[in-house]
């Protein structure tokens, strides 16, 4: 089964509590949070991976 990772968005004036971002079978072994986009501030360095 593909990962799936919830993601939190950290900035103060932003009013996202998360994300989940599901991925395909391929995706690269050095893809992490730091290439993903808040998709309501479109911040990229307030983004967290939550451990659920």
């Amino acid at each position: 089964m593909p990962e799936t990772r919830e993601v939190s968005c950290t900035a103060e004036d932003c009013f996202l509590d998360m994300f989940e971002n599901h991925y395909t079978y391929d995706v690269p072994d050095d893809h992490d949070v730091s290439a993903l986009s808040c998709p309501v501030c479109g911040g990229t360095t307030c983004l967290e991976v939550l451990d659920v």
